[in-house]
Parts: structure tokens; C-alpha cells; sequence
């Protein structure tokens, strides 16, 4: 199976369209996507993310730059290949299915469009809707199904024409929280059945780090980074990835320059009681993420003001305050008094 190969991509709609100071939608981006993968776009709303996925589609045309599968040209500032002849498939927020239409006959309408019928047809739409588990829902119509039951619809229709690559614009956005764990699980059986190269825009973290091979996220038009979800957690590249993935803290601290991007806590406990010291031993501020997961009670830690303390199920969530105003989350297994001060270490830092 080839290659997704996107190429300096830029897509600038004019000034009529653009962002504050005229900036493009889609600046600059570059990224091969690995065989097969599961490729999670990501970012906030107006990061660009759908106008990548509309262009790998064919919807829209890149301003500059080029997209390539294997050998293919798809699409340049020149020429652009239809999107009926990319062999692609698309699952939209709406699902767009056809209301007059049964399941059956949705699922197999791209096959009715490239001529097959017969048995042909039947054996194909039956395979697509077996993989999904609405077999018994082939004669049933839109109307008359769940929101999860006609997203399985739309992805089984994707599925019945065996495209190289799958595009999937958030999804889940109109499922409540129990049915998007439900299609997560669909989602990730179908990848694995399919073979196909998967593309999936959403701007929930949590979705991106369960389902994807690589998450790539995007802010103002641009890449910021891509990497599987495991490295991209434990590892982000800048401010705004570790502001976007997880629920983590940034810190301003004063850390030696040349030193190692992953702080323990005794490079942190110094940082942490010398920021008056500003200069000292090559040291200067950088910001620092901190998972709450890394935050915990502790004798020999330093002293941290509670001011929050939610119940969320299993855990308490803290809002804890250093002594200079930074704020900082944690969790508990246990109630911590609004105001109380308690001694905290933190295990793990990441220098920005």
C-alpha cells in the first residue's frame, strides 16, 4: 500500500476569508504518513485541520504545495485529481446519509455509482455491514436508527468500496460520551480490517491518544508536531502541544540552559526555591510542564496552598498555588481543605 505524502502545503482563501493579519488557513505543511497508519489531525477550532483533511479529499485546492499517494500526484497549485477518482472515502460529522434509502442501499450506493449490481453488490454491502454489526438493520431506514447505529452506517459505506485512504471529519462530535467509547472500539476494528490509511480531525485529545497511530497537531495553520500519542505525551514540542495534550501545568522556572529536558525532583526543588536567582549557574527561565500524575504528597516537598478541591468518581482534583502565584494541578486519593498548605513533590518535569 502507498504512501500519504502531503508537501509544504499552504491554503490562503484571501483576505476575505483569512485570519487576523491575512494569514493562510493552511500554512506550510508537510508530513508522510506511515502505511497504514491512524493519523490523528488535531487542534483547536480554526487550527486548520479540516481544510488539510478537504484537500487530501479534493474539496479544496492547495494554494501552493502538493499532496502525493506512492507515485500519484493528487493535487498541486496547477492541477487537481477529482475527488471521485482518489479512491478515498469521507465520514462526515452529519453522517449524510440518504433518508429514502435503506441502510442497505447507503452502504452500497458507491458501488452503484461504479456500475456493480447483482451479486456482486450484495456480497459486498453484506461483508461492509457484518463488520459493523447492523446486518440486522439492512432494511431499516435513517430514521429509524441511533446516532452510533448511522455513524456505523457511514463507515460501512466506506468501507464497501475498499479505499486506500479514510477520512474522518470529527465524527463522534454529535454522540453522547457513552456511545463515542463504543465507536472507538468500532473505529479501531475497522482500521484494523480495512488496511486502509486513516485520517481523523477532531479536537479532542482524549479521541486523538485512544485511536491514533500519530497524532499531528496544528495550531494557527501550521504543524506544530507529529509523533505517536505515548511520545507526544510524555514529550511535546513547545508550549502549545503541552497546553493542548493532557491536562498538564505549565511552570516558569529557572533551569540551566544546557541541562537535560527531563527534570527530576531535585533539579525541580531547586528551580523551585531559587526564583529569586535568576542568572545564576547558567540558569534561565523556561517553561515547564507538569503532569498531575507527577504531583504528589510528600515530607520533603514543598509547601503548596489547596485552593480546589474537586471529587471526580475515583480521585480528588487539586488547584494547588506556589508561593509565587503559579498555579498547578494534582490529584488525591483523599480530600484536601480548601486553604490548607501541604507539602508537595513533583517526580517529573518537561522543559519546553
Amino acid at each position: 500500500m502507498a504512501q500519504l505524502i502531503l508537501n509544504h502545503l499552504t491554503k490562503d482563501f484571501g483576505a476575505a476569508k483569512s485570519f487576523g493579519n491575512g494569514r493562510p488557513a493552511v500554512a506550510d505543511v508537510s508530513l508522510a504518513l506511515r502505511r497504514q497508519a491512524f493519523l490523528a489531525l488535531l487542534g483547536p477550532s480554526g487550527c486548520g485541520k479540516t481544510t488539510v483533511l478537504r484537500m487530501i479529499a479534493g474539496f479544496e485546492q492547495p494554494t501552493d504545495g502538493s499532496i502525493f499517494y506512492g507515485d500519484r500526484r493528487l493535487s498541486d497549485a496547477e492541477r487537481a485529481l477529482p475527488p471521485e477518482k482518489r479512491n478515498m472515502a469521507m465520514v462526515f460529522q452529519s453522517y449524510a446519509l440518504w433518508p429514502h434509502m435503506t441502510v442497505a442501499e447507503n452502504v452500497g450506493y458507491p458501488l452503484k455509482v461504479r456500475g456493480i449490481s447483482g451479486v456482486p453488490w450484495q456480497k459486498l454491502v453484506g461483508e461492509a455491514l457484518a463488520l459493523v454489526k447492523l446486518t440486522e438493520l439492512a432494511e431499516r431506514r435513517p430514521s429509524a436508527l441511533s446516532g452510533g447505529q448511522r455513524q456505523r452506517v457511514a463507515l460501512a459505506r466506506c468501507l464497501v468500496t475498499q479505499p486506500d485512504v479514510v477520512l474522518l471529519d470529527e465524527p463522534l462530535a454529535n454522540l453522547d460520551q457513552h456511545l463515542r467509547k463504543a465507536m472507538e472500539e468500532t473505529f479501531r476494528a475497522f482500521h484494523e480490517r480495512s488496511g486502509a490509511t486513516m485520517v481523523y480531525v477532531t479536537h479532542d485529545q482524549a479521541e486523538a491518544m485512544a485511536l491514533a497511530t500519530d497524532v499531528a497537531v496544528m495550531s494557527e495553520g501550521r504543524l506544530l508536531q507529529v509523533a505517536p500519542p505515548a511520545e507526544i505525551y510524555a514529550k511535546p514540542e513547545g508550549r502549545v502541544v503541552g497546553g493542548l495534550i493532557g491536562r498538564g501545568s505549565i511552570l516558569r522556572l529557572p533551569v540551566a540552559e544546557n541541562g537535560e529536558r527531563q527534570l527530576g525532583w531535585p533539579v525541580l526543588r531547586e528551580a523551585l526555591g531559587s526564583r529569586d536567582a535568576i542568572g545564576s549557574a547558567g540558569a534561565r527561565l523556561a517553561d515547564v510542564l507538569v503532569r498531575p500524575e507527577h504531583v504528589h504528597r510528600g515530607t520533603d516537598g514543598i509547601l503548596m496552598r489547596v485552593m480546589a478541591c474537586v471529587f471526580e468518581g475515583e480521585r480528588f482534583a487539586l488547584d494547588l498555588s506556589l508561593g509565587d502565584g503559579q498555579r498547578l494541578k494534582a490529584f488525591s486519593s483523599v480530600a484536601l481543605s480548601e486553604g490548607a498548605l501541604v507539602p508537595f513533590v513533583i517526580s517529573a518535569g518537561w522543559r519546553l
